[in-house]
């Protein structure tokens, strides 16, 4: 009985220890919500276990959400204050995906160029006007081995990466997915040659969006270091390939191991629905 008791505590425990990291993917229309509203939202994350705010970027394409004392700004004192550890996105255009769709490797290291002095320059209005205590940065444009599948364009990112992390002054955190390119044991060499520059290296399980089975899933994630953290979806996509994206709350898989944990996104939690519109 006493060992049934334990088991129950433990699965009780789970979603918790799960939404320790939270990913919160600001959105204009999240401006409607109150100063009270946010500091509901905050408390509510606490109180369920959360520990770290990872915000995928603080500017997209034109829009800087208010910045230095706009919503999103007050909104990420608040969560400091209720004691949420920040982890800050820079900047991310907006075309993103559809750009690297059509450039070749030279063209792409260009735009990655590009686009890191655009988060250098975010990073340096952050420092200087948002008055927001943080722990680490957080890179939005997410990696994949369907555009990095060749060996010389990742040593070209690996590069930029570098000289970009040298001039940061907290971690700098990054995500990548996989689909399907790179053999899962070459991501996990390419993950961890990533986390040995420095950076906190974070791997999505591709749960939510059902891009590959959940047999080659689990394949991936089974050959990722230890040190790569691993983010679980907690949604499912219900739109339809090249539609607008569009998806409904699902629990996160949860599972054990040695990886640390974090999950996507704040929107889709249950103490969330009524405050962050899901679609």
């Amino acid at each position: 009985m006493r060992k049934l008791l334990a088991i129950g505590m433990l699965l009780l425990c789970l979603p918790a220890l799960a939404d320790q990291r939270l990913f919160y993917q600001p959105l204009n229309r999240d401006a409607a919500l109150t100063p009270a509203q946010w500091q509901q939202l905050w408390r509510a994350t606490v109180a369920q276990g959360g520990k770290t705010l990872i915000v995928q970027w603080s500017a997209y394409g034109d829009s800087d959400f208010g910045g230095a004392q706009g919503w999103l700004a007050n909104s990420l004192r608040e969560a400091h204050a209720q004691g949420l550890e920040l982890v800050l996105g820079l900047y991310m255009d907006p075309g993103y995906y559809q750009r690297i769709e059509q450039l070749d490797a030279q063209g792409l290291s260009d735009y990655w160029k590009a686009q890191l002095g655009r988060s250098l320059t975010q990073l340096q209005q952050v420092q200087t006007k948002w008055d927001v205590q943080l722990a680490g940065w957080y890179l939005p444009m997410e990696l994949d081995d369907l555009h990095f599948a060749d060996a010389a364009r990742r040593e070209a990112l690996h590069s930029q990466l570098q000289a970009f992390n040298r001039q940061l002054d907290k971690p700098l955190h990054i995500s990548a997915f996989s689909a399907g390119k790179l053999s899962p044991r070459v991501t996990g060499v390419w993950l961890e040659q990533l986390s040995g520059m420095g950076l906190t290296v974070w791997w999505q399980d591709g749960a939510g969006t059902g891009r590959l089975p959940a047999l080659v899933r689990q394949g991936y994630e089974q050959a990722l270091p230890c040190r790569v953290g691993i983010v679980r979806e907690a949604f499912r996509q219900t739109s339809a390939p090249g539609q607008p994206f569009r998806a409904e709350p699902a629990p996160p898989a949860l599972s054990g191991g040695c990886h640390a944990q974090a999950v996507f996104a704040l929107r889709y939690r249950p103490w969330a629905q009524g405050l962050l519109p899901v679609n």
